[in-house]
């Protein structure tokens, strides 16, 4: 069956039809030095990283791998679409979407892509240095407070930022029954995190946060949202007067050591385009890497295969060119990862006051439950406890009633999750209602 294909033999990039050739074998990666967030840069270079797989070694959740690896939720969630995140079985293969192309912007301070839920920084290069580019996943604003797209600069460095509460996020808090302050002081319960940078437009900034699971995700009321391990260092290297820019990319094509390849991550849906709009959009993104490196006569692009990579919005790169391998026969290929450790530590609590959040039948959902609580912002510590043939569930400890009452009251509003306060010297447990 025909297929089409891409030919772009001419800067006009007309189309043509072909057979698709048979699919190879991905051949054997070449080793490459593993880096995580931090690249050389040659004057033609379009991608960096490379894509990578871990396995789960433990009861880590994909929230934890993603931070080990500086990566955003929703990108990880994308790359390993059948995998649970909270509860992943030990020995999972779990691909890394450690390969980013470069938005096409110039490559000065910082630009932000949003649909690829990340960051980069070209900070300038020292004399004879080469260039480098360092790149972090970012949270950014959710539909109805969108963070925006254009230019800007960093106006004013805050370390150690206290949070002057808008009228309307106060009253968006108090519907909820979580009322604010006016204004949060810098510590553990201010969503700013530990440092920000606030740019040229009102009340936009890129800081900290004190819910890194969060990342990667749009959670913030237009702010771009770092981890904490992140925020810090690019505190650090970025000057006042550093230009920012914000581009919506959600198609990127380049050239780099697996060919041309295409990066799709699903638009934003305020912005999304139609079907049509779509495939101008990945074409024009090949024509554009194709006229870069001078591939005019040399490359035969698989238009159908890019259709279904951009429908997938897998949010890594893969390779287009005809012949190709296959997408699956190309993951089983990939390199492992070094295991790194994730920067989350499990909060430390003293007391023996706790919320008892039910025994369950199942360990897999004690277990998902007592994951979501230690992710929360901040943290909630909990742990389960075998009952027989149940698991309990306990949030806590907490040094007095109060504070207990406190995490019960946000462990219903945010998890939807009931539980009873209860005094329980040295964790004795006592019989609790049966959860499924």
């Amino acid at each position: 069956m025909a297929t089409l294909y891409l030919l772009l033999a001419t800067l006009a990039g007309c189309a043509g039809w072909g057979q698709r050739p048979p699919l190879r074998h991905a051949p054997a990666p070449a080793p490459v030095p593993f880096a995580l967030n931090s690249f050389e840069l040659a004057g033609d270079t379009d991608v960096v990283g490379r894509l990578r797989y871990t396995t789960v070694q433990g009861e880590e959740t994909l929230l934890d791998i993603a931070r080990a690896y500086d990566l955003g939720y929703d990108e990880i969630r994308a790359a390993n679409p059948t995998v649970d995140p909270w509860t992943p079985p030990a020995g999972q293969r779990i691909v890394l979407p450690t390969a980013h192309v470069l938005p096409q912007t110039p490559r000065q301070g910082i630009v932000i892509n949003l649909p690829a839920r990340r960051l980069f920084y070209y900070p300038p290069a020292e004399p004879g240095a080469p260039r480098r580019v360092i790149t972090h996943p970012i949270g950014i604003g959710r539909e109805g407070w969108a963070t925006p797209l254009g230019a800007t600069r960093v106006a004013r460095k805050h370390p150690s930022p206290a949070w002057t509460v808008p009228a309307s996020i106060r009253r968006e808090h108090a519907a909820k029954g979580d009322p604010l302050p006016a204004v949060v002081p810098p510590g553990p319960n201010n969503p700013l995190g530990s440092h920000a940078l606030r740019l040229g437009w009102s009340s936009i900034l890129i800081h900290g946060t004190n819910k890194p699971a969060g990342i990667g995700m749009r959670v913030s009321h237009g702010c771009i949202q770092m981890y904490p391990e992140d925020i810090a260092p690019l505190f650090e290297a970025v000057p006042v007067g550093t230009p920012v820019t914000v581009v919506d990319q959600p198609y990127l094509a380049g050239v780099g050591a697996d060919g041309l390849v295409l990066e799709a991550h699903p638009p934003l849906p305020e912005r999304a385009p139609t079907p049509r709009q779509r495939m101008t959009l990945v074409t024009g993104a090949l024509e554009q890497a194709i006229t870069r490196h001078g591939l005019h006569d040399t490359v035969l692009v698989d238009l159908a295969h890019a259709g279904e990579l951009a429908d997938r919005a897998t949010g890594y790169p893969l390779p287009v060119a005809a012949g190709a391998p296959a997408t699956e026969a190309y993951l089983a290929a990939l390199p492992p990862a070094p295991l790194l450790p994730s920067p989350y530590v499990a909060p430390v609590a003293s007391g023996d006051w706790y919320v008892d959040l039910g025994s369950f039948k199942s360990d897999a959902n004690a277990r998902r439950l007592v994951a979501m609580l230690l992710h929360q912002g901040p943290p909630i510590p909990a742990r389960r406890e075998a009952q027989a043939d149940r698991v309990q569930v306990l949030a806590g400890p907490f040094t007095s009633q109060a504070a207990a009452r406190a995490a019960a009251k946000r462990i219903d509003r945010d998890l939807d999750e009931s539980g009873r306060v209860r005094h329980l010297p040295d964790g004795h447990l006592t019989q609790a209602s049966v959860r499924p």
